[in-house]
Parts: structure tokens; sequence; C-alpha cells
């Protein structure tokens, strides 16, 4: 939006009318050390491009957001995480989408980012176990070399515990995630979930399943300012929390809500620090 993406427009969209304004922010980010890119395809299904008419280009705006990520790198090693966001609709009983076009929004997106050649798929923002498993069935069948169900919690109002919207639990999420087949267990957003929550979660994770774990908390709580939320957490003080983020055992980090390029170079400071000190776990 700090690009000129109007309130309301379809930011997808981007990817094949202003590839270039996408493609600098990539690289901001590239330049700030991160190791991965996730595309700019979180609204990518169908279900959702349809709402600003655009289903026809649904494989166009998906595989250009793929190109951009790889450009962004350069000759630089770096992973694109191919990224595919709720659809947008509650699944049958609770709503009206059926699971068979649930599944078909989320296999078409899949199929459409693994052919571009994405390293991965990241299915975010997940408050569901069904259709988190619908996503990562529609990644396996799309063939994907990697899959990460990533998971959005809200702190609860006593401050004890993290659900999401749904009702599922850290716990039931990681063993959901490791026997449906995915690859990495992850968190990102939700109300409350800044760097020290996502210890707390990753540590659950790592008590429940055998799988890698990666957290992508918020810049802080946010406050409201003129009915919008803003997060005013500074790239230092989201840096605090990381190393008890590494303490919990966790492979990847990144941020998510409220955060910018100088966040992930704060981020990446402290996780290099971290692997000079412990050469083995590095490794």
């Amino acid at each position: 939006m700090l690009a000129g993406l109007e309130s309301g427009d379809c930011g997808e969209l981007w990817n094949v009318t202003h590839p270039e304004r996408v493609l600098a922010i990539q690289r901001r980010y590239v330049e700030a050390g991160a190791d991965c890119l996730i595309t700019n395809t979180f609204g990518g299904s169908r279900i959702m491009l349809a709402r600003h008419g655009q289903a026809d280009d649904l494989r166009a705006i998906n595989q250009a957001g793929v190109r951009i990520a790889k450009e962004a790198f350069g000759d630089r090693v770096g992973y694109v995480l191919g990224d595919i966001g709720p659809v947008g609709a509650i699944l049958e009983p609770y709503g009206d989408l059926s699971q068979a076009d649930g599944r078909i929004a989320l296999e078409e997106q899949a199929r459409a980012l693994v052919d571009a050649g994405v390293d991965a798929i990241i299915i975010e923002t997940q408050t569901s176990v069904e259709e988190l498993g619908l996503a990562i069935d529609a990644a396996k069948a799309a063939g994907a070399p990697c899959i990460i169900g990533s998971l959005a919690y809200d702190l609860s109002m006593d401050g004890t515990f993290f659900v999401t919207m749904m009702g599922v639990s850290p716990e039931k999420a990681a063993r959901f995630v490791e026997k449906q087949g995915g690859h990495i267990v992850a968190l990102n957003c939700g109300t409350g979930m800044d760097m020290i929550g996502a210890a707390k979660v990753a540590r659950l994770y790592r008590k429940r399943s055998k799988l890698p774990t990666m957290v992508q908390p918020n810049a802080g709580l946010p406050v409201l300012e003129g009915g919008r939320a803003v997060y005013k957490q500074m790239p230092a003080e989201t840096a605090l929390g990381v190393p008890g983020v590494l303490a919990a055992g966790a492979s990847i980090i990144g941020s998510c809500c409220g955060s910018t390029p100088e966040h992930t170079r704060a981020i990446r400071q402290v996780v290099e620090e971290f692997n000079r000190a412990n050469p083995a776990t590095n490794s």
C-alpha cells in the first residue's frame, strides 16, 4: 500500500500490471538478508481473484509472482515460497463452500505455483484444520517439493494460551501438519502474536512434532489509530525476541504484519550471531 496500492484493490494483480513495483519491494528484503521470499500470491486462488474480476488470469498472476521473487534474488542463492492464503470462504458444514470446490480452487493455485518452479508451497494464515488439510493435499497433488503449514493464532483474553479463530491449538496443529504430510509447521500473524508469543508456540510445536518449525510473528501488538491497526514496534525491539525463538528451536524466522525490510535486517543480524556462536546447530 505504501507503494501505491489502493485499499480494496487486488494486490496480486500487480504481479502483471506493476511487476517493477513488486520487484522493488522483494529486492529490499533480499538486500536486508532474507534467504526466503514469499510470492505476492496470498489471495491468488480463483475464489479470491473472482472478487476482483481476475479469476481467468489466475495462472498468469501466480506464475508472474514466482518469476518476480526469483528475479529479486539475482545471483544470490535463495528460496522462493509460493504463497497460498485462505480461500476467503468457510467450508461446509460451517459455511457454504463445498469441500470439492475448495479442493479444486486450492489445487489450481498450487499447480500454477509449482509449475512456475517454487522451492516450497507455504499455506498461510490458516485457522481450521479442514482448510489446511485440503491445502496440504492440493500441494501434494501439485507435486510441491516442500509444504509449509502456517496457522494464525490469537492470544486468549487472560493471556495464558494461543488458539486459532476456529479453536485449533498449537499442539493439535503440529500433530495435524505432520500426520497430513507437511514438511514444516509454522505460525504467522494473529492477535497478540509477537516474537515472544512465537517462542511459546514454537516450543509447543517442538513438543508435539518432529517437523522443523517456522515463525512469522507481527511487529509487536497493534494500536488503533483512526480506525486502523498500526504496528509501532521498531526493528531493534523485534530483534530482542529472536534469541527466545531460537532457543525454542525454530528453524526459520521471519515477520508478518507491521514489519519492514529493516525488521528483517535486525532479525538476520541476531540469527547470524547465533549461528557463529553455535556452529554445530548451524550445520
